[in-house]
């Protein structure tokens, strides 16, 4: 309903404009304080529902409101949810700092798990008895027990 209205409004509002400018040149501040009837009648019974009286000025300031309200809401949802992670460029220094932090834990597991597996396979192979013996035959050079006297 409401948006019927504001569609007669803005229909009734330009043709009131343009009948306005072929009639009556005055200044700009007077135009601005005249007062026009928005009627909302029903078409089968040709009954008054609702009746506004509004001004150009009145309409403007509306209008005007309605955009700062929408602007700050907008900006509210951006600055205070989690949407704000969606622009392009916002935080994205904390995000690769985060991002290369992860990386580097991530290697450090692989490399464990990698050698946790390595080690694993070693006993298995001790314990089945499959792994090559390898005796170690390369002589030690000790140096001699210094006796004090």
């Amino acid at each position: 309903m409401c948006g019927l209205c504001l569609a007669i409004f803005f229909i009734l509002l330009a043709g009131q404009i343009l009948y306005m400018a072929k009639i009556d040149a005055g200044s700009t501040l007077t135009r601005l304080r005249n007062r026009y009837r928005l009627v909302v009648m029903n078409d089968d019974t040709y009954e008054e529902v609702v009746t506004f009286r509004l001004s150009r000025f009145s309409v403007y300031a509306a209008l005007s409101s309605i955009f700062v309200f929408l602007v700050g809401v907008t900006v509210a949802l951006i600055v205070f949810t989690p949407v704000k992670y969606y622009i392009p460029g916002y935080g994205s220094a904390k995000v690769d700092r985060q991002y290369r932090q992860l990386k580097y834990v991530t290697d450090s597991l692989e490399k464990q798990v990698a050698i946790q597996s390595q080690y694993l396979n070693s006993l298995g192979k001790v314990f089945k008895g499959d792994g090559e013996v390898k005796l170690d035959t390369t002589q030690l050079q000790v140096p001699k027990e210094e006796v004090n006297d």
